[in-house]
């Protein structure tokens, strides 16, 4: 109210006109005092809450840095597990393939000793009914040849030409059994 009262009264006519320079000790007083009101209000009730929501915001960026901290070492954890994993994975992998291969080559090899097995009783099963054929065919060979010999001892005993007649007359029977045959 005093600082209304000030302001609307009148300047006197023989005090001093107001400029940007001068002095003016009520208006100092005034403002130290309420400059000072201000300062204790703020210290007694402003202060306080301000203070306790900066000590708040503090413990909340603290909290967060050291989620963040455990978050961030829990993902190079499980980041070192996941290589971890990924490479027992790859050994595993290589090892099927190996054994995969292995396995295919044993197989092979079993396979082609088994075709030369077979391969070897077939010629030998080819040689043997050769061999039994060729005895077949010299025994068969060697009857028609007793045959042929019979039978032209037995013309030969039936005429009893000269020698000249005797080739002849073989050479006209074994003319006859090969039109047979």
């Amino acid at each position: 109210m005093p600082i209304l009262l000030l302001l609307l009264q009148e300047p006197a006519a023989d005090a001093e006109q107001f400029t940007p320079f001068s002095i003016n000790t009520g208006m100092i007083f005034w403002t130290l005092v309420v400059f000072g009101i201000l300062v204790v209000l703020l210290w007694r009730l402003g202060w306080p809450a301000l203070l306790k929501s900066v000590e708040e915001r503090e413990a909340r960026i603290a909290k967060q840095l050291a989620d963040a901290e455990q978050a961030n070492a829990r993902a190079a954890q499980l980041l070192e597990q996941h290589k971890q994993a990924l490479e027992k994975a790859r050994a595993e992998a290589q090892d099927m393939i190996t054994a995969a291969k292995s396995v295919a080559q044993k197989e092979r090899e079993q396979l082609l000793a088994r075709t030369r097995q077979e391969q070897e009783e077939l010629l030998e099963r080819a040689r043997r009914e050769i061999g039994a054929e060729k005895e077949k065919a010299i025994l068969d060979l060697r009857r028609e040849a007793v045959d042929l010999s019979i039978a032209a001892a037995s013309k030969l005993v039936e005429s009893n030409l000269d020698s000249e007649a005797n080739r002849r007359l073989v050479l006209d029977y074994l003319a006859t059994i090969g039109q047979r045959h």
